[in-house]
């Protein structure tokens, strides 16, 4: 431990009830975040003293205990190699060590007051880093998309056009959308296609002189109920908004005046404290924080250049519309419901130092500041609630097993005692992405079953963790080969069976993960409907316009009466196949073959990495070897770094090979990044701080905790901004 702290050597802190807090924050919380919350700062700082100082030790043990696992696995499969793999011995193993606990009996969660984005109707969910407000204000208020821009302006209707407004694709956009509401919403007796005015009579939609078949999915509208300017429908759950316009450019060539169709997309959204940002001390802290703020007292605000115009952005209010009998009014959600999700156990941050001088572990800080932050929503008397349930979401991420989530279950009790809150106020989300939590899901879930709101799979992180578990079993399959392997499929199967077996449907969300290619959304809407097919009631989308496309997906899927015929077969998944190792059964790889995988890793590591160090972006969008944008994050850097790393491990690539090759991709990563002004080129010298993290996770990646990026990343991107 470090010696205690004189806090006058500290000249840019202040002490706090026995944490020396950089001044920022602190200033941050007093002036800002607890005015308005009814909580004193006295109370505060008490509660999170208390917090750091009594959790800290718990925290550091389980970090401990993960240690202490990996050793045992590590030596297990040492004491094995060249063996072949006895998969019931290295169960029963698992078993000896504690890895892998018994399953009890049955149980059904508990988790109350429950917002409907959450536990009755299924649809896109956003991951956004809460850093950058425009995409939080785009994210949040991608509740509603335009169906018409998106079909125009992405691959789905062929090659994205350029230049002036192409009328022939725009007619084809118009059918395509009548055609989905013919699907959504048929005509008894007529098609969306033929009609040509839309009216309401006696409290009833007419298109034409044509009912609904479904009448009840009419739902509302706005302006005069013979020629209206909005009409309100609704389809598993989602709403779909038409809009007439004469006077706008398409609704003047419609035949019904139909200008738009809107979709309810992004239901939910994570403001990410975790893997799509860079957050390393305190003033990075303050940002997420302070955005986190503004979103829940409603008043965020961002204004910036588009275009050669100045464009504001803040959150859009809620829309009201004339119930079908026209005597009453509805008001429809303009906003997703937001989450907030906190980082993981492993990470300190220096914003705050307990008593005896030492960094305090971030996940208690996030846990303490984004709850009292969001006693704003709570607090509202007026105006639009995020919650209207009165309930604070948290997502947290790369948990290891039961006791750790049984831990995360205590912090947040402690935390609603220290700020007066209810107990259980604070819902809880669980990311299945670490091996320990995956094989023992159904005890994570009972650690928590008065809070669980939510369980995702996280396919990226959990590759990573299936590497580095497995580090010392043999030199992995190629990262494509891997991903058609039955463990991948067992994981993702069992975690929808489990959640429904511990009465997960209707009370919260299963979820799925992330598309990755923002660009290719014709891939994305042929490819994507498995996930509610699945019984996935949320998938993870990167764009306000994938939400969009990704709804139309739930129109066509009942994914609550999917998982009602799932709930009925039983488990579809057991933890034998989860311990499967994809580890290479066929290793005769060519030179060019192992080569042009080290290539693709060594690239989209170095393309992340760099703009994380020397721009502090968490989440972008990087070129891959071949030029394709992709969605690079923390769990995606630790893929690559990771299977690099046992590839040298077990000799299938020498460190002379892997340098040569890092090289050649920092050049390549250079010349995809040359336009961008603020770009610090890592060729020809290579030895910049960020060529030199992306080699170190590559390099060290077998004894990094965990396999996880984040120490490394921290510790040059803070050696930077110091410099």
């Amino acid at each position: 431990m470090v010696a205690s702290v004189d806090n006058r050597s500290l000249p840019d802190r202040v002490d706090r009830q026995g944490l020396h807090v950089a001044k920022e924050l602190a200033t941050f919380l007093e002036a800002e975040a607890l005015p308005g919350t009814g909580i004193d700062a006295e109370r505060f700082w008490t509660g999170c003293s208390t917090l750091v100082h009594e959790f800290g030790p718990r925290n550091a043990a389980l970090l401990r205990r993960r240690e202490d696992l990996q050793a045992q696995i590590n030596a297990w499969h040492i004491a094995h190699r060249n063996q072949p793999h006895d998969r019931e011995a290295y169960k029963a193993f698992l078993e000896e060590i504690g890895y892998l606990v018994a399953e009890g009996d049955p149980f059904t969660i508990e988790t109350s007051n429950v917002d409907p984005e959450i536990a009755l109707v299924p649809g896109p969910q956003l991951v956004v880093p809460v850093t950058n407000a425009r995409f939080a204000l785009n994210a949040a208020n991608a509740r509603w998309g335009s169906l018409y821009d998106v079909l125009y302006g992405t691959d789905v209707m062929g090659p994205v056009p350029t230049g002036a407004y192409d009328r022939g694709r725009g007619a084809r956009v118009v059918t395509r959308t009548r055609v989905f509401l013919d699907e959504a919403f048929p005509l008894a007796g007529s098609s969306h296609g033929d009609a040509r005015r839309y009216q309401v009579r006696g409290g009833a939609l007419m298109v034409d002189d044509f009912p609904l078949m479904q009448p009840a999915k009419f739902i509302g509208y706005r302006g005069h109920p013979r020629a209206p300017d909005n009409i309100l429908l609704r389809n598993n759950g989602l709403h779909v908004e038409l809009v007439f316009d004469r006077a706008h450019p398409i609704g003047s060539r419609d035949q019904a005046c139909l200008a738009d169709v809107r979709l309810e997309s992004a239901m939910s959204v994570i403001m990410d404290c975790e893997d799509s940002v860079a957050c390393v001390d305190a003033a990075d802290k303050v940002s997420a924080y302070r955005n986190w703020l503004g979103l829940m007292r409603g008043d965020l605000r961002d204004t910036f250049e588009k275009g050669g115009e100045t464009v504001s952005r803040s959150l859009n209010p809620d829309q009201p519309f004339i119930t079908p009998d026209g005597n009453g009014e509805t008001t429809v959600k303009a906003r997703a419901l937001m989450l907030i999700r906190n980082v993981g156990h492993l990470m300190t941050n220096p914003a705050i130092l307990d008593r005896s001088g030492a960094e305090v572990f971030e996940g208690l800080m996030d846990a303490m500041i984004t709850t009292l932050i969001a006693l704003h929503d709570l607090n509202k008397t007026g105006g639009a609630r995020n919650s209207a349930a009165g309930s604070i979401y948290v997502v947290k991420p790369k948990l290891h097993g039961p006791d750790e989530v049984a831990f995360t279950d205590d912090i947040f009790t402690h935390v609603e005692t220290a700020l007066g809150l209810p107990r259980y106020t604070v819902k809880l989300g669980i990311m299945d992405e670490e091996r320990r939590t995956s094989v023992n899901l159904k005890e994570c879930i009972r650690a928590a079953k008065r809070r669980v709101a939510f369980i995702n799979t996280g396919f990226l992180d959990r590759t990573g963790d299936e590497i580095h578990t497995s580090m010392e079993a043999g030199p992995f399959s190629r990262k494509d080969f891997i991903k058609r392997k039955g463990w991948i499929t067992a994981y993702e199967n069992q975690n929808v069976d489990i959640g429904l077996e511990c009465g997960l449907s209707g009370r919260a969300q299963i979820g799925k993960g992330m598309w990755a290619m923002p660009d290719r959304m014709a891939a994305m809407l042929e490819t994507k409907i498995e996930h509610p097919k699945a019984g996935a009631n949320c998938a993870w989308v990167p764009s306000p316009t994938a939400a969009t496309l990704h709804a139309l997906h739930y129109h066509r899927v009942d994914v609550m009466a999917v998982q009602e015929a799932l709930a009925k077969g039983g488990r579809r998944a057991y933890i034998d196949a989860l311990l499967e190792i994809p580890v290479a059964s066929f290793r005769k790889w060519s030179t060019a073959q192992v080569r042009r995988e080290v290539e693709n890793n060594a690239q989209g590591i170095l393309g992340y990495v760099v703009r994380w160090i020397d721009q502090g972006i968490g989440c972008s969008k990087v070129p891959d070897i071949n030029d394709i944008g992709l969605m690079e994050d923390r769990a995606t850097c630790r893929i690559s770094a990771q299977h690099i790393a046992n590839w040298l491990h077990h000799g299938v690539v020498s460190e002379s090979e892997v340098m040569e090759i890092m090289q050649q991709m920092a050049a390549v990563v250079d010349r995809q990044n040359a336009r961008d002004p603020n770009y610090r080129p890592m060729a020809p010298n290579f030895d910049g701080t960020s060529f030199r993290a992306a080699c170190d996770l590559v390099f060290k990646g077998t004894s990094e905790p965990s396999g996880y990026t984040e120490p490394i990343l921290h510790a040059y991107r803070q050696r930077l901004k110091a410099s």
